[in-house]
């Protein structure tokens, strides 16, 4: 549970403040985040782990008080900035800030004894809703940084297309997923609704014209990192449905896959744009993208065929994300601490 608990309140809840942070102000205009208010979120995110990490020392209701900070203090600043212009298709993530909060409240709840079982259930809502999160960006970002790679190329060989019904019925389906686990609907509601969304999303996924990319890993990355999707929802419909799988490695293929791959793609993407650098990544960071899968592979479906080599697979592919993100800080932080080249160069 502590592991669960880190990885998405911890590692993604950086993750998604800090695209917050940075797509909020391009969305509406608004001044972006920073000096003291960004210190403060900071500073709560970073208090929230200590308290995690010596919680076997410290009262459950002050680990609980000082870890819920975080995610209250980001949605308020993504609602300040939301107000110049709220639209609701930004709106929403509003909306999904909350539930990740509610769901973490339900984790702290069983740890402070006032539940029996709700940490599992807020960690799985927690899961999905990262999920949908990516679903709805993923629409945005990934077909239109495949047409630009192939604009800038000059490949005229039919572009990625976006399907208006695809687009809401992958992300209704996903919705609905999320509202199955909410609402603890039987399996067979929860997995049927599951193959839906493995079905929308490849479908979506299918029109953008990975194909085309293939020798251009900082785009073929993210459409790595997409069809995880459809991949951990499938396997999700396979385990509550089938009870082929479980439900922990169909978790764990949407967490490692989609929401690691992600994270690493557009990690690697965004700090070369807005140092004025080209939008492309040297051979060591393109392999980081092929570990996550990896991990991903190995921590899912190696501990469903080799379930005797427990601790040497889940070493392997703990190894392999962590190398990926070792490679990230040591190629990435000369550019993230250095001067720009010259001017943003817009995706």
């Amino acid at each position: 549970l502590w592991h669960a608990h880190e990885m998405l309140f911890g590692f993604t809840a950086a993750v998604i403040t800090g695209f917050m942070l940075t797509a909020v102000p391009g969305w509406t205009g608004a001044r972006r985040v920073a000096g003291l208010p960004l210190a403060v979120l900071l500073t709560a995110w970073v208090a929230g782990r200590l308290v995690i990490w010596f919680s076997a020392f410290l009262p459950a209701v002050l680990v609980a008080a000082i870890d819920m900070l975080n995610l209250p203090l980001l949605a308020g600043t993504v609602a300040i900035g939301l107000i110049k212009r709220p639209a609701p298709r930004n709106v929403i993530f509003l909306g999904l800030l909350l539930i990740l909060i509610i769901a973490n409240g339900a984790v702290h709840a069983e740890w402070m004894q006032l539940t029996d079982d709700t940490a599992s259930w807020g960690l799985a809502v927690a899961m999905i809703t990262t999920i949908l999160l990516i679903v709805i960006l993923g629409g945005r970002v990934v077909p239109a940084f495949t047409r630009n790679a192939m604009i800038r190329r000059g490949d005229k060989n039919g572009y990625p297309r976006s399907s208006g019904l695809l687009d809401k019925a992958s992300i209704a389906s996903t919705a609905l997923v999320l509202a199955c686990y909410i609402l603890v609907l039987p399996d067979w509601i929860t997995g049927t609704t599951a193959g839906l969304a493995a079905v929308t999303n490849f479908a979506r996924w299918a029109l953008w014209r990975w194909q085309s990319v293939l020798h251009d890993p900082i785009v073929w990355s993210l459409h790595l990192a997409y069809v995880w999707i459809p991949i951990g929802m499938a396997a999700t419909a396979v385990a509550l449905l089938g009870n082929w799988l479980s439900h922990g490695t169909a978790l764990h293929i949407l967490a490692i896959g989609a929401v690691g791959g992600m994270t690493l793609a557009m990690m690697t993407r965004a700090p070369l744009g807005h140092t004025g650098r080209q939008l492309v990544v040297i051979w060591p960071v393109a392999a980081t993208y092929l570990m996550i899968a990896a991990a991903a592979i190995l921590r899912s479906f190696g501990l469903e065929l080799l379930p005797d080599y427990y601790f040497p697979v889940i070493f392997m592919a703990g190894g392999l994300w962590i190398s990926a993100f070792v490679i990230f800080v040591v190629v990435y932080a000369p550019i993230l601490t250095g001067p720009s080249l010259k001017q943003h160069i817009a995706d």
